[in-house]
């Protein structure tokens, strides 16, 4: 079974920037696609972003377009949430994820590894 550990978070003012990585053990996640959600208090677990195992192909949530930027290191077992321009909305738990089934990359029921989180706090 593949553990994801996350890492990189804290807190940030208002239009700064963080790098969370998520790193796997266990197993390799090379050929599965990866995706970030966030969760903040009171809230549903919410889509970020998704890269394929390839890294070619990538998509994001409408409130992080032109902001975050998804990548992988698939050598290193890695993926990366890259965020700029960070806005307080943005604080929440973030957590990386394994696609264990076809289709529907946005929703928490296509991902069936998790990891634990990683705090984002940003001030204003």
């Amino acid at each position: 079974q593949v553990q994801l550990v996350e890492s990189g978070g804290g807190l940030v003012q208002a239009g700064g920037s963080l790098r969370l990585s998520c790193a796997a053990s266990g197993r390799t996640f090379s050929s599965y696609d990866l995706g970030w959600f966030r969760q903040a208090p009171g809230k549903e677990r919410e889509f970020i972003a998704r890269i394929s195992w390839s890294g070619g192909s990538t998509a994001y949530a409408d409130s992080v377009k032109g902001r975050f930027t998804i990548s992988r290191d698939n050598a290193k077992n890695t993926v990366y949430l890259q965020m700029n321009s960070l806005k307080p909305e943005d604080t929440a738990i973030y957590y990386c994820a394994v696609q264990g089934y076809s289709g529907t990359y946005w929703s928490v029921n296509a991902y069936d590894h998790w990891g634990q989180g990683t705090q984002v706090t940003v001030s204003s």
